[in-house]
C-alpha cells in the first residue's frame, strides 16, 4: 500500500467514526467535530479541512449516497466517499484515486455541475442505471411543512441545499471599503454585498477568525445575509428602546445597536445564562455599551409592560433554513421538529407583545421554511390580537412586496428565513 493509499484509508476510518457517532448520538456534526479534534491534535490544517469537508459532503448528499448499489458495506462507505468528492470536486485527488480504488471504481475526476440533473450525470458513469432523484435529497416529510411551490421553486430549493454557503460577515466601526483593504492586507478577499453597506463575503476561503486583528478588535461579526435581514426590517432607530426576547449569544442584538449607532437601549434575554455570557464578551469586544442582558428564568417576561419601541422575537424553531449550512440536520431531526414549535413560538409571541408600547413595533422571525413555524404562528396570534397588525415589507434581494417575508436560499447565496413586521395600535 502507497503512502497515498495509507492516508486514505486513515481519513476514510476517521471520518466514518464520525459520521456514525453523529448518526447514533444524534448530535450536531460541528459539536461532534470540534470534541474530536480537541482531543486528536495530530491533525495539521489539511488533514481537518479533508475530514471537515467530507464528512459534511457525507450529509450535504446523503439522500444519494444512500442509493449507490454496492457488494459489501466496506465498498459502498468507500464508494460514497469517492462520490462525495466527485460532486463537490474536491482537490485532494490522490486520496480521491485511492477511495475510488477501494470502491471498485474505474478513475474518474468529472466536471463542476450546474444543475442537479448534471450532479445526477456524474454519477451515472459509474452507477448506470441507478436513478438519482433530486426530492431523495431532503426526508420526505419536509415538503408537507411548506406551502406550495411548483417543481422549479423545488429544485433551485435542493440545487441550494447542495452547495456549500459563503462565510458572511457584518462590518463594524468602519467602512467597508477599509474592512476590505484590511483583509486584503491579511491575505483575504472579500465582496461587498450588493443589498447592505456593511454586509461582506468572505466566500469559502479557510480563515481562523480568532486570529484576525479586525475580529479581535470586534469590527467584524460573523452573520449570515439572511439573519441580517431581521435587523433592517427592524429598523431601529438612535435613541431607541428595544427588547431582543430571545436573543441567544446576541448577532441580532449587536446588529440592533450598530443600526441604533450605539444610542438607546437593548435589552436582551433568553433562557440560557451560557447565551448571555457569550454576547456580553462580544458586546464588550464590539465596545457597544447600550446592550443589557436579563435572564429569561419564569413564565413571566423580564420586562416591563408597554415599554418597548420595538420588540423582536427570533423564536426557537427548527432550523430547516439553516439545512444549507448544516447538513447534517436534515437526517438528525425528525418531523416533530417542525410540528411540535407552534404552541412555544406563539406563547413565546403572546408574552413577548405585552412588552411593546402603543405605536411600537413587534418583529417575529424564525431562520425555519416551514410554514406552521411562520404564517401560522402570526395569524394565530393576530387573530387574538387585533391591537396588532402586518406592515407591508419589500423584499431586500426580490423588491416583492409582502406581509409574509421568506427569504429562500437561493436567493442571495444565503440561509432562510422568515419575518413578519407589525405595528401595536
Amino acid at each position: 500500500m502507497t503512502p497515498a493509499e495509507k492516508y486514505a484509508d486513515s481519513y476514510a476510518k476517521t471520518i466514518h467514526q464520525l459520521f456514525t457517532e453523529i448518526l447514533q448520538s444524534r448530535q450536531s456534526a460541528d459539536r461532534v467535530l470540534a470534541a474530536y479534534f480537541r482531543l486528536n491534535k495530530k491533525h495539521g490544517g489539511r488533514d481537518r479541512r479533508i475530514i471537515r469537508e467530507t464528512l459534511f459532503a457525507l450529509f450535504r448528499w446523503y439522500g444519494w449516497l444512500k442509493l449507490l448499489p454496492a457488494a459489501n458495506d466496506e465498498q459502498l462507505w468507500f464508494r460514497q466517499l469517492a462520490a462525495c468528492g466527485l460532486l463537490e470536486q474536491h482537490s485532494w485527488q490522490p486520496t480521491l484515486e485511492a477511495w475510488q480504488l477501494r470502491g471498485g471504481l474505474l478513475p474518474h475526476s468529472g466536471t463542476p455541475w450546474q444543475s442537479l440533473t448534471q450532479a445526477a450525470e456524474q454519477l451515472q458513469l459509474w452507477f448506470a442505471g441507478t436513478d438519482f432523484p433530486a426530492e431523495a435529497l431532503v426526508p420526505q416529510w419536509f415538503w408537507q411543512q411548506l406551502s406550495a411551490m411548483n417543481d422549479t421553486q423545488k429544485l433551485t430549493l435542493l440545487q441550494s441545499f447542495c452547495s456549500r454557503p459563503p462565510l458572511w460577515l457584518r462590518v463594524q466601526q468602519l467602512s467597508t471599503t477599509n474592512a476590505k483593504q484590511a483583509l486584503a492586507t491579511a491575505g483575504f478577499s472579500a465582496t461587498e454585498s450588493a443589498y447592505f453597506e456593511d454586509a461582506i463575503s468572505l466566500g469559502h476561503q479557510s480563515i481562523n477568525l480568532n486570529e484576525l486583528t479586525l475580529y479581535k478588535d470586534g469590527q467584524l461579526e460573523v452573520q449570515d445575509l439572511a439573519s441580517q435581514v431581521i435587523g433592517h426590517i427592524c429598523n431601529p432607530q438612535a435613541g431607541e428602546q428595544w427588547w431582543d426576547a430571545c436573543s441567544g449569544a446576541g448577532g441580532k442584538s449587536l446588529q440592533l445597536a450598530s443600526l441604533m449607532k450605539n444610542q438607546g437601549q437593548i435589552v436582551a434575554s433568553d433562557i440560557r445564562q451560557s447565551a448571555l455570557l457569550e454576547l456580553e464578551k462580544r458586546a464588550a469586544r464590539s465596545q457597544c455599551n447600550i446592550i443589557k442582558s436579563v435572564l429569561w428564568q419564569s413564565e413571566t417576561a423580564p420586562v416591563a409592560t408597554q415599554a418597548f419601541d420595538g420588540v423582536l422575537v427570533d423564536a426557537p424553531c427548527s432550523c430547516t433554513g439553516t439545512w444549507r449550512r448544516n447538513p447534517d440536520m436534515r437526517w438528525l431531526d425528525h418531523e416533530t421538529a417542525v410540528t411540535e414549535k407552534p404552541p412555544l413560538q406563539l406563547d413565546i409571541l403572546q408574552r413577548a407583545s405585552n412588552a411593546v408600547k402603543s405605536g411600537g413595533v413587534l418583529v417575529y422571525a424564525t431562520c425555519s421554511l416551514a410554514d406552521a413555524e411562520n404564517r401560522g404562528v402570526v395569524d394565530a396570534f393576530l387573530a387574538a390580537n387585533p391591537q396588532f397588525t402586518l406592515q407591508s415589507l419589500e423584499h431586500p434581494f426580490t423588491g416583492e412586496r409582502t406581509e409574509y417575508l421568506t427569504v429562500w436560499p437561493y436567493q442571495a447565496d444565503t440561509d432562510g428565513m422568515f419575518v413578519v413586521r407589525m405595528l401595536r395600535q
